[in-house]
């Protein structure tokens, strides 16, 4: 596939989201909400991809969300957001969430989550995105071909009406 304005770096659209989490932020079991940390993978996903295509992105599905551990109250949690495929009109975009350590730095992952963002025209319409990305080194390759075999079982899945 061509793209008009050529290829970007996976590189090019990476996105860095840090909250802290409070009370407005917790469930019953004192823990991060799903649903919030859900949002805040929209979003970073979302800015990932605008990044890339260079105009407005809607997220389509997720495809991927797993949930590693929790995150508790004024816990640090880092979202770190990338585009790892580029198809005609949609991107899958990686986000992956940690918690920070706030003596060490370290972090701590507590999710890994895969979206499929659409670049849409002024009406939201899909629209032609006009940069590829080329995948630089093992860890990218291995990221675009998993991006490949996820579209298969969409497309197999959506056949069997699922």
């Amino acid at each position: 596939m061509a793209y008009p304005k050529g290829e970007k770096l996976s590189s090019d659209s990476i996105t860095e989201i840090t909250k802290l989490i409070q009370y407005r932020d917790i469930n019953g079991q004192n823990r991060l909400f799903g649903g919030r940390l859900m949002e805040w993978i929209d979003e970073a996903a979302g800015v990932a991809a605008m990044r890339h295509c260079g105009g407005d992105a809607v997220t389509l599905m997720v495809d991927s969300l797993k949930f590693k551990h929790g995150a508790f109250i004024n816990d640090i949690v880092v979202l770190i957001a990338k585009v790892t495929y580029v198809g005609r009109t949609s991107m899958e975009v990686r986000v992956d969430t940690y918690v920070e350590e706030k003596a060490t730095g370290l972090r701590r992952a507590i999710n890994h989550a895969y979206l499929t963002c659409v670049h849409v025209d002024d009406k939201g319409r899909p629209k032609p995105i006009e940069f590829g990305l080329k995948p630089v080194g093992i860890t990218e390759q291995a990221e675009w071909e998993g991006a490949q075999k996820r579209i298969a079982i969409r497309k197999q899945r959506n056949a069997e009406g699922y």
